[in-house]
């Protein structure tokens, strides 16, 4: 069967936490990034393959370098283009951006009207820290208009969660 790089030929590859990935694996991929080829498991030709590669991360990658969990090598292969996305705890402004992004999406995949949310709730959802981040915001807007009656027209309490943290 073809890989990911095989598959992701021609388009873009996301590699997602790749400061997780274990050392042994990063040679592996270090070889398929500087070859520009890959051999399928039990295969012996080499297949090549041209993917724009995006590698995301939560670790400081220089600070696994120098504790020797993750390669130098790699790390200069993979940083052509550098983006550091602050948390969303620094960023609360994007808040209801993101909120209405994933209702919307939300209302598309179960074929009903985005829901707003009200000022007093959106406040506390931009006073929240989001340890999460954004899927944990994505993950807390899809529960919130799951639980919805069919005949909402607003979000107008604040998701229990919000109101233990505060607490």
């Amino acid at each position: 069967h073809a890989g990911r790089f095989e598959l992701a030929d021609q388009g873009t590859l996301l590699l997602d936490e790749i400061g997780d990935m274990p050392y042994e694996m990063q040679a592996k991929l270090l070889r398929v990034l500087q070859e520009r080829a890959v051999t399928r498991l039990g295969g012996t030709r080499a297949i090549p393959v041209r993917a724009r590669v995006v590698a995301t991360t939560h670790r400081d990658l220089e600070e696994e370098i120098r504790r020797g969990a993750f390669r130098l090598d790699l790390f200069y292969r993979l940083r052509v283009v550098h983006l550091r996305l602050p948390p969303l705890r620094e960023r609360a402004s994007d808040v209801p951006l993101l909120v209405d992004h994933h209702l919307a999406r939300w209302a598309a995949r179960n074929g009903r009207a985005p829901v707003p949310v009200a000022a007093p709730v959106m406040h506390e959802l931009q006073r929240y820290a989001w340890p999460g981040n954004v899927r944990e915001l994505a993950n807390l807007v899809e529960g919130v208009a799951s639980l919805l009656p069919a005949d909402a027209t607003r979000i107008d309490e604040t998701p229990p969660l919000l109101g233990r943290a505060r607490r």
